[in-house]
């Protein structure tokens, strides 16, 4: 009995299994659905081309091509199409490249379209991106403004632009290096960036031979991939006269001079007074000689005799004078020396500082026109060291100057030929 039902049981489920495989046909026939939307069937989103080599692609859509036409807009030089057929062309000439119409490495975005001749409604506009690239290897370059080597003075500011020529890939960064350490400079970090700097005045020693010293400035460029270019720029600095403090010790011994040359007018009015009032007692003195001699000869041709004997006595009344006016107004011989050497020197100094005065705004003779002066100076202090010199304490320079200048002390101590 067991076997009968587990017969029975297996006969049941092969009959169910063949009964659920079992398939029935579809008599009715679907009709396929139609693509009405217009699609371009095989574009390519992106094209990377190399130098000098061509692309000819034919761009297809799902319609009846002889009904539509293709377009570009802001394609770049050289990319045309077949607006029959959408044949999609071009040609990577190296001059394009050569001349900057095109650059290397940098994608261009393309729009591209179909349109149907009968329909304007019936479009499709997208785009795709061309690329460039070249095998080619060219090395970046630094290229200063200035080339080889530049010769400067102490304190004339050096300038130049460090450029940069691009390569396959351009200089991202710059560093600065230099022969000799210096300060206060502007630091070049980048492709057309100024470097700017002024030689101290006291960047040439005295120990540096033939007063000059050579400073090599030296550029790295480096590129993303560390790739670069160096160049280098030589200096040469010339020792230089420090113009603004030789200015300030020009003006200071001018100032010395001038003040001098005043002290010095003072003491020659002094002595000049003290001159003008020995020649006056004199000739007061001449005078009443003079007066008395001429009284006695009157007298003596007069009539009387007490009128001839007092014409006898009073000529050598007029020469008792003589003696007496050496000893109360003696010739001041002395006096009058000092004035006329005080007076040529004041002419001297004066004359000097006119013949040395600067000429411009830089004038390149200052260190010798410093010394000579410094040397006047000290020259007519020499001459007049046993002079003693007054300080003008009561008289503007306006009246010493009047008074110097005047014609009638320029009378008195002229020079005349003998």
């Amino acid at each position: 009995m067991p076997r009968k039902i587990f017969s029975f049981l297996v006969l049941f489920f092969i009959i169910v299994q063949n009964s659920s495989a079992q398939i029935i046909p579809d008599t009715v026939k679907v009709a396929p659905v139609a693509d009405s939307v217009l699609r371009i069937i095989n574009l390519n989103p992106y094209f990377t081309l190399h130098v000098d080599s061509s692309l000819s692609y034919q761009l297809a859509i799902n319609k009846d091509e002889t009904k539509y036409y293709w377009y570009l807009k802001n394609s770049p030089v050289g990319l045309k199409i077949n607006k029959d057929n959408g044949l999609l062309t071009f040609k990577a000439d190296k001059s394009f490249f050569l001349s900057g119409k095109l650059k290397y490495d940098v994608e261009y975005p393309v729009r591209i379209g179909v349109q149907n001749l009968a329909d304007p409604k019936d479009k499709v506009d997208t785009n795709f991106t061309l690329s460039f690239y070249n095998t080619d290897v060219i090395q970046p370059r630094i290229k200063p403004t200035v080339a080889g080597t530049l010769t400067v003075d102490e304190g004339d500011m050096v300038s130049f632009k460090v450029q940069c020529e691009t390569g396959n890939f351009p200089i991202e960064n710059i560093l600065f290096r230099s022969n000799i350490p210096i300060h206060d400079y502007k630091l070049v970090k980048n492709c057309d960036d100024d470097f700017v700097w002024t030689p101290p005045f006291d960047f040439v020693k005295e120990t540096d031979s033939a007063k000059v010293k050579i400073l090599n400035l030296t550029f790295i460029g480096s590129t993303k991939f560390k790739g670069g270019d160096t160049a280098t720029v030589r200096i040469v600095v010339r020792d230089a006269l420090n113009y603004p403090i030789a200015k300030q010790e020009y003006d200071l011994v001018l100032s010395n001079i001038k003040t001098y040359i005043m002290r010095l007018k003072y003491t020659f009015i002094q002595l000049d007074r003290k001159l003008k009032k020995t020649r006056t007692a004199r000739a007061s003195f001449d005078l009443t000689s003079a007066s008395t001699a001429l009284s006695g000869t009157v007298l003596t041709t007069a009539g009387g005799e007490s009128a001839q004997t007092a014409g006898k006595i009073l000529p050598s009344v007029g020469l008792a004078l003589v003696p007496v006016k050496e000893a109360t107004s003696p010739n001041k011989n002395v006096e009058q020396n000092q004035a006329s050497l005080i007076r040529s020197s004041i002419k001297r100094l004066e004359y000097m500082v006119y013949d040395y005065t600067l000429v411009g705004d830089k004038d390149p003779a200052i260190a010798t026109k410093v010394n000579k002066l410094k040397e006047e100076l000290k020259q007519s202090q020499m001459q007049l060291i046993d002079i003693p010199v007054d300080i003008t304490n009561n008289m503007t320079e306006e009246e010493l100057n009047n008074y110097f200048n005047s014609p009638k002390v320029n009378k008195k101590y002229r020079l005349t030929g003998k």
